[in-house]
């Protein structure tokens, strides 16, 4: 099985159990399996400033498909959970859930780049990904820890409550 990490926010229809119910819904992936996932947290947003702060998480899965399978459903998830598509990059939104890294994969195709482009500068990424794997180190030989010393909080916390426990799927 290959480890992918998923970046979890929303901003819209109630985040906290958007982000909650992304985290049960990456545990019905087929041929997948939900390893943990991080504490919630809330920040500000990257785009524009005239929106709703939103929620974040990173959860750690392994998987047997592939790294466009997973993209699908991951997609399918932000769907079902009132995702439109819209041209505003950065805007507010229901879900949106991304794929960190996949294994040690580095992939740029048209639908998917991997690792993730702005991961290592992003708080809401990286704060939560230290809590459900603080030992982790990019493809490229990065250490987390490394980048966890330069980058900013910029007022990111954990929210007042934690995600459900995750339930391990046999």
């Amino acid at each position: 099985m290959t480890t992918a990490y998923i970046a979890i926010g929303s901003n819209l229809s109630d985040p906290v159990n958007q982000a909650r119910k992304a985290i049960d819904a990456l545990n019905t992936i087929p041929q997948s399996r939900l390893i943990s996932a991080s504490k919630l947290y809330t920040s500000t947003p990257m785009g524009p400033k005239d929106q709703p702060d939103y929620i974040n998480a990173v959860a750690k899965m392994e998987t047997n498909l592939t790294p466009l399978e997973l993209l699908n459903f991951t997609q399918k998830i932000e769907s079902e959970q009132g995702r439109v598509r819209k041209e505003e990059r950065w805007g507010p939104r229901t879900l949106d859930l991304d794929i960190l890294t996949f294994g040690d994969e580095t992939i740029t195709s048209e639908r998917l780049t991997i690792p993730h482009y702005g991961m290592k500068e992003r708080e809401f990424v990286l704060y939560p990904l230290a809590e459900v794997e603080p030992d982790f180190i990019f493809p490229d030989g990065t250490e987390l820890s490394e980048l966890l010393e330069k980058v900013d909080r910029n007022g990111l916390r954990i929210w007042q409550t934690t995600a459900k426990p995750v339930k391990e799927q046999e």
